[in-house]
This record gives C-alpha cells, sequence and structure tokens, in this order.
C-alpha cells in the first residue's frame, strides 16, 4: 500500500464545515424567492412534519428517451402539512447595513401552542404572554395605536413578512409547542401585503394556497443526528491496512512536524449529524387533501389514482413506522429529505438562482 495519499487524497467537503450541533431545531429560510410587484400577494413558504417514505409506480412521458411510456417506480416522501395560523405581521424597513424590523403587530387572540413557544417551561410560567397586548385591540385607544402602526408599515416598509404557527394539536405527535416562523410575502405593493395580512389574521392557511403539483420547491431542515463518530463515519476516509497499529479507521498523517498543529482541513472525529441543510429542486408528485367531511360523509379517499381507483388514504396499514397516520393536507415529494420521521421541515417556493441552480429536463415533466 504505498503512495497512499494518491488512492484517497483528501475526503469531505470543507464547504461545509464546522461540523457541529445547529442551533436550531426548525429549518431557516436565509435568502427568499425575489419579489414581483406584477403577481398577486402570495405566501413564499410553509412548514411541514416528515411522516416516512414510500413508492410509486408511474409511467413516464418523456418524448425521446428510451424510457418514455415505460412504468418506473420512485421513492417518495409523505410531508404532513396541517394548516398554519397566521398571528402577527412584521414590516421592515431598508437601511444601508440592510434590513431593520420596523414594527410588528400581532393579532388579538393567540393560542396556548403558540404561547409555549415564549416559555421554557410551560408549566411552571404565570401563562401571562400577550396578555396585556390584547388588551389594544379593545380600547379606542390601543385601536388607534393598530392603525397608526398599519398605516406607517404602508408608507415605509419594504418587506412585509408573516409570522404563522404550526398546529400541534392535529399531529400524533407528543409535542405541544407549536414552531413559529416568519414567512415573506411576496407579489403586489406594500399596501395590498398589509392588507392581505390583516384579512387573514388568526385564520388557517392550507398548503395548497401556497404550492401547487409539478412545483419545484426547496426542503430546509436539520439532519438526523448521530452523535460522537469516528474519522472513518464522519468524514469517509479510507481505511488502513490490516495489520496497522493502533487501529485502522483513522488517518495516517495529520499533518507535518511544522506548522505545529492540527490544520482545520484535517479530518478528525466528532459530531455526526443534526446539521441544518437546505435541498433545492424537489418535485412535488401530489397536494393530498386530509381527512373531511363533504356533505355529511367523511371522505378518506386520498391516495387513489386514475389507475388505481380503490378507495385509501395515504397512511400504509399499520401506519408510517414511529410516526403514525396522516390525517392532515400532505405533500408527496421525489425522492428523499433531510431528518429522522416527525422533524419539522420548512418548504420553500425555489428555485432561487436560476443561473446558479440547474432544473434536469425531467423536472419539467408534467404527472
Amino acid at each position: 500500500m504505498s503512495h497512499r495519499k494518491f488512492s484517497a487524497p483528501r475526503h469531505g467537503h470543507l464547504g461545509f464545515l464546522p461540523h457541529k450541533r445547529s442551533r436550531r431545531h426548525r429549518g431557516k429560510v436565509k435568502t427568499w424567492p425575489k419579489d414581483d410587484p406584477s403577481k398577486p400577494v402570495h405566501l413564499t413558504a410553509f412548514m411541514g412534519y416528515k411522516a416516512g417514505m414510500t413508492h410509486t409506480l408511474r409511467e413516464v412521458h418523456r418524448p425521446g428517451l428510451r424510457i418514455s411510456k415505460r412504468e418506473e417506480v420512485e421513492a417518495v416522501t409523505i410531508i404532513e402539512t396541517p394548516p398554519m395560523v397566521v398571528v402577527g405581521v412584521v414590516g421592515y424597513i431598508d437601511t444601508p447595513k440592510g434590513l431593520r424590523n420596523f414594527k410588528t403587530v400581532f393579532a388579538e387572540h393567540i393560542s396556548d401552542e403558540c404561547r409555549r413557544r415564549f416559555y421554557k417551561n410551560w408549566h411552571k410560567s404565570k401563562k401571562k404572554a400577550f396578555t396585556k397586548y390584547c388588551k389594544k385591540w379593545q380600547d379606542e385607544d390601543g385601536k388607534k395605536q393598530l392603525e397608526k402602526d398599519f398605516a406607517a408599515m404602508k408608507k415605509y416598509c419594504k418587506v412585509i413578512r408573516v409570522i404563522m404557527h404550526t398546529q400541534m394539536k392535529l399531529l400524533p405527535l407528543r409535542q405541544k409547542k407549536a414552531h413559529v416562523m416568519e414567512i415573506q410575502l411576496n407579489g403586489g405593493t406594500v399596501a395590498e401585503k398589509v392588507d392581505w395580512v390583516r384579512e387573514r389574521l388568526e385564520k388557517q392557511i392550507s398548503v395548497h394556497s401556497v404550492f401547487s403539483q409539478n412545483e419545484m420547491i426547496d426542503v430546509i431542515g436539520v439532519t438526523k443526528g448521530h452523535g460522537m463518530k469516528g474519522v472513518t463515519s464522519r468524514w469517509h476516509s479510507k481505511k488502513l491496512p490490516r495489520k496497522t497499529h493502533k487501529g485502522l479507521r483513522k488517518v495516517a498523517c495529520i499533518g507535518a512536524w511544522h506548522p505545529a498543529r492540527v490544520g482545520y482541513s484535517v479530518a478528525r472525529a466528532g459530531q455526526k449529524g443534526y446539521h441544518h441543510r437546505t435541498e433545492l429542486n424537489k418535485k412535488i408528485f401530489r397536494i393530498g387533501h386530509g381527512i373531511h367531511v363533504e356533505d355529511g360523509k367523511v371522505v378518506k379517499n386520498n391516495a387513489s389514482t386514475n389507475y388505481d381507483v380503490t378507495e385509501k388514504t395515504i397512511t400504509p396499514l399499520g401506519g408510517f413506522p414511529h410516526y403514525g397516520e396522516v390525517n392532515n393536507d400532505f405533500l408527496m415529494l421525489k425522492g428523499c429529505v433531510v431528518g429522522p420521521k416527525k422533524r419539522v421541515l420548512t418548504l420553500r417556493k425555489g428555485p432561487q438562482k436560476k443561473h446558479l441552480v440547474k432544473v434536469k429536463p425531467g423536472a419539467q415533466e408534467e404527472l
């Protein structure tokens, strides 16, 4: 095994350093789609929970390819997306240093699952969050101040974002504390955006009003955590020969004598997984309706197709392993996404930068 460095000079991408645990459990949107005032006002992101994976059998329609009009099995991920609730609005102004928070207005009634997010320990707290703030909506002076805030947003703000939270009570999860995030509004003028939010305060927004079938979206989340791992598992470096002294799942040379320190780029043991990642261009195969009542009847048929007309739900027999039943609206995405079951995922409209992200021809195929 001479000339080891030529068989594996180095392993692992240095662009994702440092490999340490994410500071946040929920995926953060670090860049939003570019605003286009000519389009109607719309949300640019949503939140969902990973239920698990299954597969689809479909006929490919891509003229010119050998696989066209053949059946193909593809892996898909099911993400449960119960309606989110609008509880506030934030206005941002432009400054020489970037965007700055100008005004924030919350709704009159905020549910307990949202208020839990503002406490470390809800059980031991006095549960008084927003009890004083909600009185603004009840007296005349408070209403005048709110009107001034909305008017100031329309006059000075450049960016409007909505404060929304998920509904944990609709999910088969043990957690009661909702996930809260700001979602940017795109399209229309600033005044139209503010009016859009005012009309929808305390109301539910479904995933059908944000995304559509065949759309390409980005998935932002935190990967599955694996804890402390050795260098071979963490960086996929090549194992040393069988008779190596003091172990073989190691890096043989971690640097020269001088400089007398280990460089940052040398693969070492440490934390593996639980990293914040953004995956681009995930195709939506289907946006399914949850179990609902229609004309006095409970409708559970949300997984049938034109070729398989059997009435059935998307949940497999016995439920999704380590998750349970999917009873709400859901997204079916092609391929896999980050994180384990039950992980909260942020779904963003995409692609963001078309000159940097190459969309494969198969992405344009209509399902």
